[in-house]
């Protein structure tokens, strides 16, 4: 990895770049996960690259749900894999909920490459891909008969775009990180996370602990995912008029 001084005013963002391109040059990023993350990177600029209290609501509002849940799956890419694979373990291991492995640019190869770098940190982890998701035509069809085949809620991180409507068809609670609110994915998620995924699942990880350690804290917890998207892009567009006026 490229040395990067602590000094350097983008150093976390630089940082996460150097972790992309390490898991490209690995193979567990696909080069099209590298065009994906600049635009992710566009929308954390414009919201200041910071977990605001509408995101930090939501990842708590994900936690519950997830904790709740009968067969809980946090559902992986290359992306999420490069950039914060101990901490999905951790999360994962907190919530019992397994990783499972879903590309869109899928190959054996890469699928097996992301599985063992996360069983590495100790995950228990889906790649058998033996159950398709009906009224997919892409590679995000292929899941797991112990995972996202029979899950009630469901976690995916960065996604493409095409699943989230048809896990919502067959009945499944979708939870997304996603840093533009405008997204289809955005839209359509039961609990939509508008934060970087590097502060995310930290952040939920401090939530999950919290939560074994004191549940009554959330016990009359409410959250609306369309509030939640009304905050996000309301802070958007108070950050651009002020650019114009200053």
């Amino acid at each position: 990895m490229h040395t990067i001084p602590e000094s350097h005013p983008r150093y976390r963002s630089l940082i996460t770049r150097e972790k992309l391109v390490k898991g490209f040059k690995d193979g567990i990023v696909a080069p099209q996960g590298l065009i994906a993350h600049g635009r992710g990177e566009a929308f954390d600029y414009i919201l200041g690259e910071k977990t605001h209290d509408f995101a930090l609501k939501s990842e708590k509002a994900a936690v519950l749900l997830l904790s709740r849940a009968k067969n809980p799956v946090i559902s992986v890419n290359g992306n999420t894999t490069a950039l914060v694979p101990g901490e999905l373990v951790k999360l994962s291991k907190l919530l019992n909920a397994p990783l499972e492995v879903n590309l869109f640019h899928w190959s054996r190869e890469r699928v097996e490459k992301i599985a063992s770098l996360l069983r590495s940190f100790g995950a228990e982890v889906l790649a058998e891909g033996d159950a398709v998701l009906e009224g997919l035509e892409s590679a995000r069809r292929i899941v797991n008969k112990r995972g996202t085949y029979i899950a009630d809620v469901v976690l995916v991180p960065l996604e493409d775009g095409d699943r989230c409507e048809i896990l919502k068809k067959h009945g499944k609670k979708v939870i997304t990180i996603d840093l533009n609110p405008l997204s289809r994915t955005s839209q359509m998620a039961d609990i939509t996370i508008v934060d970087n995924i590097t502060r995310a699942i930290p952040n939920m990880i401090k939530t999950a602990e919290e939560l074994k350690n004191g549940p009554n804290e959330y016990k009359e917890f409410e959250f609306d995912n369309n509030q939640n998207l009304r905050s996000a892009i309301q802070l958007i567009c108070e950050y651009l008029t002020s650019k114009v006026l200053d």
